[in-house]
């Protein structure tokens, strides 16, 4: 096999929690994270010199050595003393800097090209031992599907596939840092936490009623407050019909959950109309696990 494709899904978070700032400076979270149908596309080809080549379709996006897929694929001829080259090009389509770990999935699809391209034989519990090092959200993004993320999101709790629903998903044109979110969170001054253990339930019955009215993000007392374009975008999904609408991770991405296409497609475009947002989507869930 000398070409291997791999799609690399984003992610948006149903529930966000942070419980606590360890000592080591990582924040304990609990989380439930949701694959959806929005991907990048990475080719991977075997090549005569011994080394790494990473091209992008994207001008926003390094193709140099701090680039995950880099990182990733170095790890990996390191730890399997791959002695070819691999050319790898990522054709970008999720938002970049979003809170949809865009950087992270595309680390997963390393794991899984490079696998299949040189017959690695990694196993889903291999992958994700050498993920953790590469960032937090590898290791989910290896699994993906429904799952409950806790520690500093390397444990997961595989749920079963949330009940279909239609997303509209919109990321403003601005750039949140991540540090920032969390450097400027105040856990003592929370008035509540979402329901991570009901929305788990909530899932595991199947209700995406339950979901929705579940739907919760500390990290939007930071962000809301300090770009309000994020809270004008869930009320444009609101008010077009959303069950609820939500910013996934650390943002600035927004999703909303509709039970009917037409009213997502309104939603999508009234944003798109107001200046609110570059890129938007009507997608859904994507329930697919490991090994896609």
């Amino acid at each position: 096999m000398d070409c291997v494709k791999r799609k690399a899904y984003a992610k948006i978070n149903l529930g966000l929690d942070v419980l606590k700032r360890r000592p080591d400076g990582y924040h304990e979270v609990k989380m439930i994270m949701q694959t959806v149908d929005i991907w990048d596309m990475l080719t991977f080809k075997k090549c005569g010199e011994p080394d790494i080549f990473l091209s992008v379709d994207n001008r926003e996006v390094p193709a140099g050595r701090d680039n995950l897929i880099y990182k990733t694929a170095k790890m990996l001829r390191q730890e399997y003393g791959i002695r070819e080259g691999v050319e790898i090009h990522l054709e970008k389509h999720i938002p970049i800097a979003a809170g949809m770990a865009g950087g992270s999935t595309d680390a997963a699809a390393v794991f899984y090209g490079m696998n299949d391209l040189f017959g690695l034989s990694m196993t889903l519990m291999d992958m994700q031992k050498l993920g953790v090092k590469i960032g937090a959200d590898v290791p989910y993004c290896l699994m993906g599907g429904t799952a409950l993320s806790e520690g500093i999101g390397e444990r997961l709790t595989s749920l079963p596939p949330a009940p279909e629903c239609v997303l509209a998903v919109a990321k403003p044109e601005i750039n949140v840092s991540t540090g920032f979110v969390y450097e400027n969170l105040h856990l003592d001054q929370l008035a509540q936490h979402p329901d991570i253990d009901g929305m788990a339930e909530a899932i595991r019955h199947g209700n995406l009623l339950g979901i929705a009215q579940r739907l919760g993000n500390v990290l939007e007392t930071v962000t809301v407050p300090r770009y309000p374009v994020i809270g004008e975008i869930k009320r444009i999904m609101c008010q077009a019909g959303a069950e609820n609408a939500l910013m996934s991770g650390s943002g600035p991405t927004v999703f909303g959950i509709f039970l009917e296409r037409e009213a997502a497609k309104e939603a999508v475009e009234k944003i798109r109309k107001a200046g609110l947002a570059g890129q938007v989507f009507v997608t859904g869930f994507f329930g697919e696990r490991a090994g896609r």
